[in-house]
């Protein structure tokens, strides 16, 4: 397998350089496909490290860039897309990454990363995120024991209700769960600009650890809704869809970077979506997925260097209105 650096480099010298983007960030229910990016060289530096947030309820510290797996996870365990995601971890970990999110609702999405980890022996390096999404107790206590199975951990770091499905039984085991041990976090998401007002609601009402939502230069609403309120009440924030479920690239085809661009090391498109989405303070990390290690490079690559000040995120959310 290819490592962070030894990859990096052999790009770096291909002549021609490689054109990628990653995949629609994660959050959502269904897959969401792959769409190509304008073309740009990776221009990584190899020894570049991670942009780090802290989590405010108990000041443990997250690269900014995490893992989705919705769509790009859900493959064949014998397949040879199974074997490219472990080359596309081996990067991740190597460059800094730890924070890997999934949920038993991306069909064998939970099998893949179980079977990743194991095989990469990355478990212990893993920040890893799943979701309860069941109708009943006795339900969610069924798909959380296969859960565990499938990601063949006796624990996860942080455990979010999906969708705020379920919330009045969901929340109080996820939190009888972090009680006895078996996650360290609780957490609620949504994906969606109608479930904000819901999720400000249940923000206040359940204080918990993580709010994840959608949030990109085509939907910033978040940053005015969620936002806000998670910085009142010491919430992490993870950021899905930060490339609008992969929309974003097809509005830059052939489009030139801000001028600005180089100032804050950026290089392609997608590296200004997720630097966009960290450069909000309250966000902890965003989560794209890709199955691709070149594109798995430029995800990294959107997490080092500079931030955008307020006058270039309104500009990128002025060009994308």
């Amino acid at each position: 397998m290819t490592s962070r650096r030894d990859f990096i480099t052999t790009a770096g010298l291909a002549a021609s350089g490689l054109a990628f983007a990653p995949l629609a960030g994660c959050g959502q229910d269904s897959p969401v496909p792959e769409v190509d990016a304008p073309p740009g060289p990776i221009q990584v530096p190899a020894d570049a490290a991670l942009i780090m947030r802290t989590i405010p309820s108990s000041g443990e510290t997250l690269p900014v860039i995490g893992v989705g797996t919705s769509g790009s996870y859900e493959v064949a365990l014998d397949s040879p897309e199974f074997g490219s995601l472990r080359d596309v971890l081996e990067v991740f970990f190597d460059g800094g990454g730890r924070l890997v999110d999934t949920s038993p609702n991306y069909s064998n999405a939970e099998d893949v990363v179980g079977a990743l980890l194991e095989q990469g022996g990355w478990r212990d390096r893993c920040f890893l995120a799943t979701k309860l999404a069941a109708d009943s107790r006795d339900a969610l206590q069924a798909q959380w024991a296969d859960s565990l199975r499938r990601l063949r951990t006796d624990h996860v770091e942080l455990l979010q209700v999906h969708n705020l499905r379920n919330m009045a039984e969901a929340m109080p085991y996820a939190r009888a769960l972090k009680e006895q041990g078996k996650t360290r976090y609780v957490g609620i998401t949504h994906y969606l600009e109608s479930g904000h007002d819901e999720t400000v609601r249940l923000m206040r009402a359940e204080k918990p650890d993580f709010v994840q939502i959608n949030y990109s230069v085509k939907a910033p609403q978040a940053a005015r809704t969620v936002f806000p309120v998670a910085q009142e009440l010491g919430i992490a924030v993870l950021v899905n869809r930060a490339f609008d479920d992969g929309k974003l690239f097809a509005e830059t085809r052939g489009r030139a970077l801000p001028d600005w661009a180089d100032s804050v090391g950026v290089v392609s498109w997608a590296q200004m979506f997720l630097k966009f989405a960290i450069s909000h303070p309250a966000v902890t990390a965003v989560i794209p997925a890709t199955g691709k290690v070149e594109r798995q490079v430029d995800n990294l690559g959107g997490g080092v260097g500079p931030l955008l000040d307020e006058a270039q995120q309104a500009e990128l959310v002025a060009m994308f209105a």
